[in-house]
């Protein structure tokens, strides 16, 4: 028996992970990640990160964000407490979804989790106050090759669950560039 169910998202090579709980009237238990179990499911990233953080309010917005090759990282994204929605651009140059987002909402109840892999930009926006998000990086934070596009670039029409007056951004990410005349480090490569 699986302890984990994998859907392929629209792009199929973004995934939406569910872990079984195993619950009684103490609570619950659930593996969270598993090398054989992601591996069989065809996602063979090493990770060697976590990473951590908190939104105080609903409506902050973190992304979209992307280290560059040699430093390209792919991550594994879930929530310790609250709720997000969670997005994925694909911009490897010549891929058939080029240019298109897909999304998933992730929560600490559902212990839903997302997996974005390298060559996708990634950002998400908090659906509660005080939400926790949690996820692994397949490569370290190199600074000097880190991206990103504008979050509500009109050429993407991302359907974010807040409007730009509510949304709160870092002011790096408030000046993040958009997706028109964007040149992509990343190139797709089709599968045998």
């Amino acid at each position: 028996m699986s302890k984990f169910a994998f859907e392929p998202l629209a792009i199929p090579a973004v995934v939406l992970i569910r872990p079984k709980k195993f619950g009684d009237a103490r609570g619950y238990f659930m593996e969270t990640y598993s090398t054989d179990a992601f591996a069989a499911a065809g996602i063979g990233a090493v990770f060697v990160q976590d990473n951590q953080s908190l939104s105080a309010a609903r409506g902050v917005v973190r992304g979209l964000h992307f280290q560059a090759p040699p430093a390209a990282q792919a991550k594994l994204v879930r929530v310790l407490k609250g709720a997000i929605f969670d997005v994925a651009v694909d911009i490897r140059l010549g891929s058939p979804s080029y240019g298109k987002w897909c999304a998933a909402t992730l929560t600490a109840e559902g212990a839903e989790q997302l997996y974005v892999p390298r060559g996708f930009a990634h950002g998400f926006c908090t659906l509660e106050p005080s939400t926790e998000v949690v996820y692994k990086v397949d490569g370290p934070y190199a600074p000097e090759t880190e991206g990103g596009i504008a979050w509500n670039d009109p050429g993407l029409a991302i359907d974010w669950p807040v409007t730009v007056t509510e949304a709160q951004l870092s002011g790096k990410d408030a000046v993040l560039p958009g997706f028109a005349g964007f040149a992509s480090p990343f190139r797709w490569e089709a599968q045998p």
